[in-house]
């Protein structure tokens, strides 16, 4: 890799033919980042033509799957509750979590995306998506909260996770509605195998592939579940210039495996994991930009949870679901020891993913009870959360703040899920673990009596409200944060106190999810050339460019960041096409 070249953000060498019908701006891919670069696109009328290899029930891609949790910094919720943020802290914590190490080579885009996308959750994220009609819940989320090596560490210092459930909504009505009125054309089963190149210019010029089969109607083929791949036919289009918009490559297990740092996350490769995201999500396009001259970046950085569970009732094929914990859990190895502090429940997702590879096994458990679970597990995804999703605030108190029992969607796996076992005491908890790793293939058989003094180990420091146990000290902590004394966190308890029965344990699967590198990009998302120089024509948007630059979260996320990278990349690359087209940053590119 050849150092980077510093080079303007602004419009590529070769001028930018005007758009138009039969020479639109192609976006390859119908998520988050694609729709937005197609809304900032549409609504200065400029030809749109939007690629996608699945039907038109998957529209909004990933996004669509999403709590729609977005990193907000100052916001006004935030202020309403009493939380002090602001852009210098939140810098802070995103650099401490990025631990950027490559400033003269792949990482000089992805800082100077992470501070321009701090500038943007601070300025412009909570009044450009209201703006388009988001609305949020009255909670703000706490995720990642820390490593524990105190503020120059891994984790958010405060609350940001803002949590607007109808994100893909706001931007796919307007796109639908300019492709009613002709300026926007979307094209799917169309899956794209090859960019082409302008042999004279070196511009991005347009894509060739393969239509596939319709599956006896658009409809036919429900969202996330695996579509044909038989092609019925070729096509080419010419355009403007090309966005690249296709996602990452957690759906793609081999390619995830290939990529894995074992230098960073542990030294055995999983054998095993769930799958969080669609088959679909492969990251064919990011080998097909390097392919023609891209610089793809980063590669071995990526985003993977811990805390899987098998989808009782799966969409696409080992579908697994992530539970967003709270802190109260016992957390322990496959062999039943105890995690390491400040290795707790929804504090620091990568380093607890390194510790769990280096036992050499793709699995740990969660003890909890009916308390803990009923308060403190929540599931990811949409139509994990009806309640969250219908904006439905009598559910939400109902589900999340007055039942004993949790969510209707927690519940479900409670009874259903292959991972729970479910029991009066703790020998026949454990007896249980053991079962279930007997029935599923096998495992590490766990010793009661190893199991108990762990749990009675843990349950000693809650005989009063303060402890020498870090674990403790963090719940308690927690519920200092009113939103979570009231609705998240579970009071203070013995896991063994029969109030509070019957006891859970969990089977934790280690889940795919997020690419952290991708094709590199400047601040305009147009794509960089191997040499450092933009690439004309060609741009890259959402997950495919990491999120921006090509891997803004350096090698940690801070949550919330995902979605809100989709939209600040889609929105750059959209106005910079915009900018060039009209040669004014005036007039549309001044409003929200």
């Amino acid at each position: 890799m050849s150092s980077r070249t510093p080079s303007s953000p602004g419009p590529s060498p070769t001028p930018l033919p005007t758009p138009t019908k039969q020479h639109p701006i192609i976006i390859i891919g119908t998520g988050l980042s694609g729709l937005v670069a197609a809304f900032e696109l549409s609504r200065a009328n400029i030809p749109c033509l939007l690629l996608d290899q699945e039907p038109r029930s998957s529209l909004g891609g990933q996004a669509f799957w999403s709590l729609g949790g977005l990193f907000m910094v100052d916001s006004s919720f935030q202020r309403r509750m009493g939380i002090r943020d602001s852009r210098a802290l939140a810098l802070r914590d995103w650099l401490s979590s990025a631990q950027f190490d490559k400033l003269e080579k792949e990482d000089y885009w992805p800082r100077r995306w992470a501070e321009a996308f701090v500038d943007f959750a601070t300025d412009e994220m909570e009044d450009y998506v209201k703006a388009r009609g988001l609305g949020f819940l009255v909670n703000v989320g706490w995720a990642e909260r820390g490593d524990g090596r105190g503020a120059g560490g891994h984790g958010n210092s405060v609350p940001r996770w803002g949590t607007g459930p109808e994100v893909v909504r706001v931007f796919r009505e307007p796109v639908e509605k300019k492709e009613r009125e002709g300026v926007v054309e979307m094209r799917f089963r169309h899956c794209v195998d090859e960019i082409v190149v302008d042999e004279g210019t070196g511009r991005a010029v347009g894509v060739r592939g393969r239509v596939l089969e319709d599956q006896e109607g658009d409809g036919a083929v429900p969202r996330g579940v695996s579509s044909s791949r038989v092609a019925t036919g070729e096509f080419e289009i010419r355009g403007a210039a090309v966005i690249i918009a296709s996602g990452g490559i957690g759906g793609n297990l081999e390619k995830v495996k290939k990529n894995w740092p074992i230098d960073r996350l542990g030294p055995k490769v999983p054998a095993t994991m769930v799958m969080g995201v669609p088959a679909h999500v492969d990251g064919r396009m990011i080998d097909i930009a390097e392919g023609v001259g891209a610089s793809v970046i980063n590669k071995d950085r990526m985003w993977h949870y811990t805390e899987g569970l098998k989808n009782w009732d799966p969409i696409w094929p080992g579908h697994g679901i992530r539970v967003l914990p709270a802190p109260s859990s016992l957390w322990l190895d496959a062999t039943g020891k105890r995690l390491p502090p400040f290795l707790f429940p929804g504090c620091d997702t990568l380093a607890t993913l390194k510790h769990i590879c280096s036992t050499g096994y793709d699995y740990s458990w969660f003890i909890c009870n009916r308390t803990i679970a009923a308060r403190e597990f929540a599931l990811s995804g949409s139509e994990q959360n009806p309640d969250i999703t219908n904006k439905s605030i009598v559910q939400t108190l109902r589900q999340r703040v007055f039942s004993s029992n949790g969510t209707v969607p927690v519940q479900n796996f409670v009874k259903h899920g292959e991972d729970f076992v479910v029991k009066d005491n703790l020998e026949d908890l454990v007896a249980g673990m053991n079962e279930l790793m007997e029935k599923t293939g096998g495992g590490v058989r766990l010793d009661y009596a190893a199991i108990k003094e762990e749990v009675e180990a843990r349950d000693s420091q809650f005989d009063n409200p303060y402890s020498k146990d870090a674990q403790a000290m963090l719940i308690n902590s927690t519920r200092n944060y009113w939103p979570d004394r009231r609705s998240r966190v579970a009071p203070p308890h013995k896991l063994l106190d029969k109030k509070h029965g019957p006891l859970i344990a969990v089977r934790m699967n280690l889940l795919t999810r997020k690419t952290l590198g991708g094709i590199e990009t400047n601040l305009s998302s147009n794509v960089m050339r191997t040499d450092g120089t933009p690439f004309p024509g060609l741009y890259a948007v959402g997950e495919a460019a990491g999120f921006g630059g090509g891997g803004v979260h350096g090698y940690n996320s801070l949550e919330g960041t995902f979605l809100g990278g989709c939209i600040f990349s889609g929105r750059a690359a959209g106005r910079a096409i915009v900018e060039e087209v009209l040669g004014t940053t005036t007039g549309l590119q001044a409003k929200l």
